[in-house]
């Protein structure tokens, strides 16, 4: 009799446990999330990660990024070039007796600290006003030259710049050393400039390199820079570059290797990519045909004319079970925001059960021993 009822009380228990809401778990079944998809009132669009899809796909906006574009590179002077606010030294020699520059004895007329006026001139003694700006340093020193010779023949001129914010750019972070750093030459490029900085930060991930000049933003990758010097844009005065961390990230939770926040690594990160960088799927507990992307478009992404999905939010499944699934993963392109989700076997739900009904067995025998 003790063995009956000991099977009865644990088959009421099991019904018990059958009757119950949701068990617990850490994630959410697939046919849980999809559910309702192809209701006419649904507000998210499912759509299987294949072949097939990727053309389509590829064509859509991409979400969560705003695309600032960059500048080629170009060719500029070899040469420094005067600008308002720099500051000119010249140094004026003259052998003559009766100098108007100089006093008996003395054979130079230093000129010190002369900072170019907005307008782009200078004041001379006797000479006046003389526009320096935009003239390379020997093209300015030949003009005064001729100048000073017209009131003191057989003088002798030099001239020595030093470069003010005009003919410089900032440095702002990401660097060793950021700073203001002068341009030594009109083909000072950004490559160059982050070099006089000591480099970047080795501890940044994927770093991003930015450009503001004037009310403009312009911005690309390192890396893109190191491989392709047709990017390598030579900088203006007054120009500030900003290295910083790659601000872009995706999230994963449910039954994936780690529930957390990842920063983008590279350019361009892949759903595989993504998969590896989140340590894959738990093998105990996740659906492998489950991998879900949810991702939320802009209202624009549906306008007419233009190629996008059938709603603003969407949920693109892949199967890590077949080859198409693994192939079309590693083409399937990840955007900032996107949430990768592993969803949760039925088979943990049985597991589950049966865990529940052996505790309950358990119990019952030590109660009635």
């Amino acid at each position: 009799m003790g063995v009956w009822w000991k099977l009865c009380l644990g088959g009421l228990l099991a019904l018990s446990v059958a009757a119950c809401g949701p068990l617990p778990r850490g994630a959410a079944l697939r046919s849980e999330i999809i559910q309702g998809s192809n209701d006419a009132v649904a507000d998210f669009a499912v759509y299987p990660v294949t072949k097939a899809f990727l053309p389509s796909v590829n064509a859509w906006p991409t979400t969560g990024t705003k695309h600032y574009g960059w500048l080629g590179h170009s060719h500029g002077s070899a040469t420094q070039v005067i600008r308002p606010g720099d500051t000119i030294d010249i140094i004026i020699w003259d052998n003559t007796d009766n100098s108007l520059l100089t006093v008996p004895g003395q054979r130079t007329a230093n000129l010190e600290g002369m900072r170019v006026a907005a307008n782009g001139t200078i004041f001379m003694p006797y000479i006046g006003k003389v526009r320096v700006s935009d003239r390379s340093p020997d093209s300015a020193r030949e003009l005064l030259q001729r100048r000073i010779e017209v009131i003191v023949p057989g003088a002798q001129v030099q001239l020595r710049m030093a470069e003010g914010r005009v003919n410089s750019i900032d440095l702002v972070g990401g660097v060793s050393s950021p700073g203001t750093i002068p341009m030594p030459d009109q083909n000072f490029s950004v490559l160059a400039a982050i070099s006089a900085g000591g480099g970047i930060q080795s501890s940044l991930e994927n770093p991003q390199v930015k450009l503001v000049r004037g009310h403009k933003i312009y911005q690309t990758s390192a890396a893109r820079l190191y491989e392709n010097p047709q990017l390598d844009t030579r900088l203006r005065g007054g120009d500030k570059v900003i290295v910083e961390e790659d601000r872009r990230y995706f999230l994963s939770l449910g039954a994936a290797g780690q529930e957390s926040q990842h920063q983008f690594n590279r350019d361009s990160v892949s759903a595989l990519d993504a998969l590896s960088i989140i340590g894959g799927v738990q093998d105990s507990r996740a659906n492998p045909e489950g991998v879900l992307i949810l991702r939320e478009y802009p209202a624009s992404a549906l306008a007419a004319g233009v190629r996008g999905p059938r709603q603003q939010r969407v949920v693109f499944t892949i199967d890590l079970t077949s080859s198409d699934g693994l192939f079309s993963a590693r083409n399937f392109p990840i955007n900032s925001g996107d949430l990768v989700f592993a969803t949760e076997s039925p088979v943990t739900s049985a597991q589950t059960i049966f865990g529940l009904i052996g505790s309950a067995f358990g119990v019952i025998n030590i109660a009635t021993n």
